[in-house]
């Protein structure tokens, strides 16, 4: 159908007014029978529902690796997924990298060793402030070791006595501070406590800049002359124990790695909501639902030691013991299993004697081929005579650079994706297919491989006071979740043509959809659609924060759930007698356009997109307390955004009521571009009254 027979006169009315169908019953109906008590097989409930996924993340974790050559074939990809997953895609991880430009600002000068305090630029404009603690008398390269510094305030400063004993020992070593609690403040907490949850549909986590900022550290030792470039380790305790398994991930210039009170499996931040606790640094983009012991697989054979607290709050001990168990199976297979240890040491989330002097004694034995016992290595030295001052240590003397951009790196360290250039139909439909596995492959991933039967029910029928037949259906869209639709069947006589899915929004007010499609004029078909989280399947608006976080732990956000949802019910629509030979319009207000226009796109069938009020972009912050609208998905920001979506639709029907963001000027200059202006339809429906 064109667009000008579509819209024959103003607008709306015209395009509904052939939604028409019989309102008799059709001995096919009879194939629902009504539902008179309520089904048992599925909880409606999203925290039964992540504390499942997320076991299965974890419980699938290496599951498909049986021997070494299944774990070689499947390693290099994992291994890039990896480096995806913590936001290395628009810095060169591989290859020549920018000049480091160190500056030295300063040097201490201590019994047995020194202290250079120094920054280096970890791209342009990005630079890390760093303490290189060298023993005197190196006559040759010595092992050198990065400390990663935990989310303690004076970083550098606070875990001073780890690279003084390491140095004592012998060891040259680096600590660098975070991007976060260093001299200069920058951003960790953008989802924790900011609403920032766009950094999921960019694809950002802080702990990608952290992770970088450590291989350009490596970078710099391996420059040095005291540094032994092919003996290099890496430690750190927290937040610095998680990037300890990242960096010897990522990196296979580390020979040895020891991680402290670090990580947990993805079940256990779910199931015990220690993900509420958690820094976003914590958790890589999920994109393909791996755990902790994947990224430990990518660090075996070498040595690792973990070192874990048995009353760690935020990384209960049954998770670590759980993710070494997984990653220490890849050991086996190497016959490497002397090479990962985990220490358990009594206690909350810190070090303790025990874990010290074991790292030490770990150290000196890869490192330097030094067999000495923890009980003989000597522990660190916290008294107020060996500890110097945050000003002592202070590597910004005269103030951080001008140009430094510590405080901003969030905005610029993953480019989004710019409107392309599109002049013909062919360039069109190229770039979707594009889009659209980009979207299948990183966004939403996580939609099961093998869908759910729908299993459809018939809930109940009645007739409403405009004569309007009304069929409730509820079909299964995933494990867990039972949803419903509501069907009308207007008393309109001859064969149904289309029907308009209208998309219900989360906490509206009783009726507020049924006044939205009341605007609209339309005295055809309407089904009304509420997917989780809407509705019935609702939840409180203080779990909210709780719930976006954890979805996109387990590979997937509130949005790309809601969005499947959607393409089940159309599934169920085009199943259904009452609709399954009609076309299907697709209709949604606010923050529910968004996943109307990501159902249309993946669809491919929907003849009409009508969007009240949609936001302009994904890449927006949210509420701070994480309440309100969740549109954010998973890296769709890095192949499109909302506008390129819409625009992507075409040739099929878009009618704006309501407000229209500039940034849809994209998609209706292609619509005029490519011939089709009038399917791009803005109106008004409050005049349509």
């Amino acid at each position: 159908m064109s667009g000008n027979m579509f819209f024959s006169y103003t607008v709306l009315g015209i395009l509904l007014a052939v939604l028409t169908t019989g309102c008799s019953l059709s001995q096919e109906n009879r194939q629902f029978r009504i539902e008179t008590k309520a089904p048992m097989d599925q909880s409606n409930n999203i925290c039964r529902y992540l504390t499942r996924v997320a076991y299965e993340i974890t419980e699938n974790s290496l599951a498909d690796i049986h021997c070494l050559k299944d774990w070689q074939k499947v390693r290099p990809p994992r291994y890039a997924q990896f480096l995806e997953t913590m936001g290395l895609v628009d810095v060169p991880a591989s290859g020549p990298r920018p000049p480091l430009n160190v500056q030295i600002t300063g040097t201490i000068q201590q019994s047995g060793y020194r202290i250079e305090k120094l920054y280096y630029e970890s791209l342009p404009g990005l630079y890390v402030p760093a303490n290189l603690y060298i023993p005197d008398g190196i006559t040759k390269p010595a092992p050198a070791i990065l400390y990663l510094c935990g989310h303690a305030d004076t970083q550098k400063v606070h875990y001073q006595t780890h690279p003084r004993k390491l140095t004592q020992l012998g060891f040259v070593c680096l600590i660098i501070e975070t991007i976060q609690l260093g001299e200069v403040k920058g951003e960790h907490w953008g989802c924790y406590a900011r609403g920032w949850f766009h950094w999921y549909s960019r694809g950002y986590t802080p702990g990608g800049v952290e992770l970088w900022n450590a291989m350009r550290a490596l970078d710099l030792l391996c420059q040095r002359p005291e540094v032994d470039a092919d003996k290099l380790g890496v430690t750190g305790i927290s937040g610095g124990g998680a990037q300890t398994w990242y960096l010897a991930a990522a990196d296979p210039r580390i020979k040895a790695a020891a991680a402290v009170c670090g990580n947990s499996s993805v079940n256990s931040h779910i199931f015990q909501r220690s993900i509420d606790m958690h820094c976003d640094c914590m958790t890589p983009i999920n994109t393909y639902q791996h755990d902790y012991s994947d990224i430990g697989a990518l660090i075996a054979p070498r040595p690792f030691l973990i070192a874990a607290a048995d009353l760690d709050k935020y990384n209960v001990i049954e998770g670590t013991r759980e993710i070494y168990r997984r990653t220490k199976k890849i050991y086996q297979l190497y016959d490497q299993t002397d090479n990962i240890t985990l220490i358990e040491t009594p206690g909350g989330h810190s070090y303790h004697k025990t874990s010290r002097t074991r790292l030490f004694s770990f150290f000196l034995k890869h490192l330097m081929g030094k067999n000495i016992p923890p009980s003989k290595v000597g522990d660190i030295d916290e008294s107020d005579a060996a500890m110097l001052s945050a000003e002592q240590l202070k590597v910004y003397v005269a103030g951080p650079p001008a140009d430094d951009r510590t405080k901003t790196i969030q905005d610029t360290f993953i480019k989004p994706a710019d409107p392309p250039a599109l002049s013909s139909r062919e360039q069109l439909n190229t770039h979707r297919e594009k889009v659209r596995q980009f979207l299948r492959e990183k966004t939403f991933s996580a939609f099961p491989r093998k869908p759910s039967p729908l299993n459809i029910r018939w809930e109940s029928r009645g007739e409403d006071s405009d004569a309007c037949n009304r069929r409730v259906y509820s079909f299964v869209s995933e494990k867990d979740f039972r949803l419903k639709v509501d069907i009308r069947l207007r008393p309109k006589p001859g064969e149904p043509e289309t029907i308009m899915l209208v998309l219900c929004n989360p906490d509206e007010y009783h009726g507020d959809s049924e006044r939205f499609a009341a605007h609209l004029k339309q005295d055809g078909n309407i089904a009304y659609f509420e997917a989780r989280g809407v509705g019935e399947t609702g939840w409180s608006s203080g779990l909210q924060r709780y719930l976006r976080r954890a979805a996109a732990w387990t590979g997937r956000t509130i949005a790309s759930m809601q969005v499947y949802d959607v393409l089940r019910c159309l599934e169920v629509l085009r199943t259904l007698p009452e609709s399954k030979n009609q076309k299907i319009a697709l209709a949604a207000r606010g923050s529910m356009c968004a996943v109307a226009l990501y159902a249309a796109l993946l669809d491919g069938g929907i003849t009409t997109v009508i969007l009240q009020n949609p936001p302009a972009t994904q890449n927006a912050p949210s509420r701070p307390d994480g309440r309100g609208e969740a549109i954010e998905m998973l890296n769709c920001l890095r192949i499109t955004d909302l506008a390129q979506v819409a625009g992507l639709l075409l040739p099929t029907n878009l009618i704006f009521a309501g407000s229209v963001p500039d940034t849809y000027r994209w998609a209706e200059d292609l619509y005029q571009m490519l011939g089709v202006p009038d399917a791009f339809q803005k109106v008004n429906p409050e005049k349509q009254k």
